[in-house]
């Protein structure tokens, strides 16, 4: 399919063949007809892309500060690596569409394939003939409304929120500055509602198009008198409300707004302006600022948006998809005319030309307020299925017959910052095919990485005889049934951790492992064919090969404390969501659980797992719990794992005793060794994981046949541990394993 996408280093607009988004759970499949360009929000957008990096550090730093904090924790190469890998990718333009629906995801009763729908949402409404959309971000199109009027339903939506920000009631007087196309939408809103209203821009040819309209006064800010005006209009009272849908960086709009309106009345803050509040007018007149969100209410909220829970209708009137059903009801009415509003309208392949008008760089001075994208009408084209894989490029030379041939099944920031550098850098390794669920990721990581092929169905990349071993780095629910099908397909197997977020998905993992493992005879010294490993890293880190060393004559017991200063994630975070991220216990929690196993030569025999208790009793809702795991053989590991410190203290902290010797490691960076009264300590200028030396592992078993780094029955016993975590903080109990 086509996509509208733009370089993030150097801000060019493209027309780019991409893979079909691939269609996920609660979610809608889209055939574009028409998209809207909104200027105002794009147009920002765009100019943020081409800034320079200076000027892009300038308005964000908390961007530098995460920055510089990621320099302190992992060094300047790495650090330098990962921004270069963000800039050397294509962002998607766009979140505005009509079109018709293909087919619909799981638990998506509400459409059926050929409904006419509206779409919303950036990153899911994008300007590309295809898009996957939550059902909560769709909306069906009534009869009488055109699908081209119908691509503006999610502007629409944001002036129709501002408009109740702005809660106007019958015969009061409403100024809207700013007349671009949602300004243009609120005027026509606010006269639909039975208000006196006033429109204001600096442009002419806006302040026509709204007095064609039907506005009550269209006024130039700097040609006619404004205030005089307005209170003329109202009877020398002022305006009871004034909405700012204005983009510019001036303070001017609020502070005219603090002069035109009444006493005790309404500014509602819709676009993008200066925000230094004037006291005078604000306090003297006691007004209320308000500021308006988007779309309305459920905008921002994943559990509502992606998760698709609706709010109920007795408490939240109207959402975000409410507001654009109300939209177009207006529409279907002709109580708005978004015809009057469309100023020019692009074939899809003339994109950059569009843009080119939006953002002042055409040689063509036209005004304009609606822009449209068409795609054509799909039944005067020619019938096609939809590519979910793209060729990315065509090797000039043939690889080594005896290069491991990689595929790599999800690809997050994770994926792209910890394992694809390193897999990279590996000797003899042809990157062959990238999956992820949307086309312009696939792409980005596909091209940055130097993949073959792109797609987003990852059954593409087990169905290929030559790619041997993949990379599993998708969400965690994904990652035990991806597994098991790729080791079916007879692949080695990088799942990244936790190996499964439901029993029953591990207890087949497991049982599809043995199977395999069962059906052919091997010596001690051959590997089980395929390889299954889990990318518990920590074990592999430098500091920790030091201690194992160190401890390598150790006779007694182990004491193990570990202190994660983890940090707070908010609910609404996938990784907390137990059907999709699991919760932290079993997504990270897994990775200490497995260092006290390595530590301690043993495995766990019972585990004990208490969370914080705030002083009124109940739970934190942090995920604060210190466990106690008791080993096989006498040892004893305990895991501070604290959502509620100071993200100044390093995360990970860990202390080892046994045999009269002692060792700290502080986020693996600095390691204190203690014996017979010594001290010794050992640097490192930058954290490290042992994600690079896991990846080399991992790779050297499979190209050499050689055993997994990690044995299958730890990564099986660190898995099964995670679960009895949950279960003992459940029961409130010690809980011990039985026979598995």
């Amino acid at each position: 399919m086509k996509q509208v996408t733009q370089d993030i280093k150097s801000g060019e607009i493209r027309v780019e063949e991409m893979p079909i988004p691939a269609l996920k759970l609660g979610f809608v499949l889209v055939r574009t007809r028409f998209s809207f360009i909104s200027p105002g929000t794009e147009k920002a957008g765009i100019a943020a892309r081409k800034a320079s990096l200076f000027e892009k550090a300038r308005k964000n730093p908390e961007l530098v500060r995460k920055v510089l904090e990621q320099v302190r924790q992992y060094g300047l190469i790495p650090t330098l690596q990962r921004v270069r890998t963000q800039l050397n990718q294509r962002g998607s333009l766009g979140y505005s569409l009509a079109g018709t629906v293909v087919t619909v995801g799981d638990q998506v009763k509400e459409f059926i394939p050929g409904d006419a729908v509206a779409c919303a949402g950036a990153g899911y409404a994008a300007h590309a003939e295809y898009a996957v959309v939550p059902k909560n971000l769709c909306v069906r199109v009534p009869r009488g409304v055109e699908l081209e009027e119908a691509s503006s339903a999610t502007i629409g939506a944001i002036a129709l929120q501002g408009v109740r920000q702005a809660n106007p009631t019958l015969g009061e007087a409403v100024v809207v500055i700013g007349l671009g196309i949602v300004g243009q939408l609120c005027l026509q809103i606010l006269k639909a509602n039975g208000c006196v209203t006033a429109g204001i821009d600096l442009d002419p040819f806006a302040v026509r198009l709204a007095k064609q309209c039907g506005t009550d006064m269209a006024l130039l800010r700097h040609s006619d008198d404004v205030t005089k005006v307005v209170k003329s209009l109202t009877r020398g009272i002022g305006a009871d409300a004034v909405i700012i849908t204005a983009a510019t960086p001036s303070n001017d709009p609020v502070e005219l707004a603090g002069e035109l309106c009444r006493e005790k009345g309404r500014v509602v803050l819709v676009g993008d302006v200066g925000l230094q509040l004037p006291r005078a007018p604000y306090y003297m007149k006691e007004l209320d600022f308000r500021l308006s969100r988007s779309y309305g209410p459920g905008r921002y909220d994943p559990l509502f948006e992606e998760g698709g829970h609706d709010y109920p209708v007795g408490y939240v009137r109207w959402t975000e998809q409410r507001n654009m059903e109300e939209f177009l009801r207006l529409v279907t009415k002709r109580r708005i005319d978004v015809q009057k509003l469309i100023t020019h309208r692009f074939r899809l392949e003339d994109a950059r030309s569009a843009y080119a008008l939006v953002t002042g760089r055409s040689s063509v001075r036209d005004r304009f307020v609606g822009v449209v994208l068409d795609y054509g009408d799909p039944s005067l084209s020619a019938r096609f299925e939809p590519a979910t894989t793209i060729i990315l490029e065509e090797k000039k030379r043939k690889p080594s017959p005896h290069a491991l041939q990689l595929g790599f099944i999800g690809a997050g920031s994770f994926a792209q910052s910890s394992l694809l550098p390193h897999i990279r850098r590996f000797k003899d390794v042809n990157l062959v095919g990238v999956a992820t669920g949307t086309g312009l990721s696939a792409a980005n990581v596909g091209r940055t990485f130097g993949f073959q092929f792109a797609t987003t169905s990852y059954r593409e990349i087990l169905g290929k005889p030559e790619i041997g071993t993949v990379f599993i780095a998708s969400r965690h629910n994904l990652h035990a049934p991806v597994a098991i099908e790729a080791l079916k397909s007879g692949k080695n197997v990088f799942v990244e951790k936790p190996l499964a977020i439901r029993v029953d998905d591990a207890r087949e993992v497991v049982k599809t492992y043995r199977a395999l493992a069962a059906k052919k005879p091997r010596s001690q010294e051959a590997s089980p064919t395929p390889i299954l490993m889990v990318g518990f890293n920590r074990r592999f880190a430098p500091h920790i090969q030091h201690v194992k060393r160190f401890f390598e004559n150790a006779t007694g017991p182990f004491a193990v404390q570990y202190r994660i200063n983890a940090g707070f994630v908010p609910r609404t975070h996938w990784t907390q969501n137990p059907l999709e991220g699991g919760g932290r216990i079993l997504g990270e929690v897994c990775h200490f659980v497995d260092l006290i196993q390595y530590l301690t030569n043993s495995v766990p025999v019972r585990v004990f797992a208490e969370p914080l208790t705030p002083p009124g009793g109940g739970m934190l809702d942090d995920d604060s719990v210190a466990v106690t795991m008791k080993m096989k053989n006498g040892s004893i590991g305990t895991i501070a794992y604290l959502a509620n410190g100071d993200a100044g203290l390093g995360k990970e902290h860990i202390e080892i005793f046994s045999t009269g010797r002692t060792a700290i490691v502080e986020d693996f960076r600095i390691l204190t060794l203690f014996q017979q009264g010594k001290r010794r300590v050992f640097k490192r200028s930058s954290v490290d994981k042992g994600h690079a030396e896991e990846i080399r592992r991992f790779l050297t078993s499979v190209r050499d046949g050689s055993l997994s780094p990690i044995p299958f029955e730890s990564l099986v016993t660190t898995t099964m541990t995670t679960f009895k975590i949950v279960e003992s903080l459940r029961l409130g109990v010690p809980v011990s394993f039985g026979e598995s």
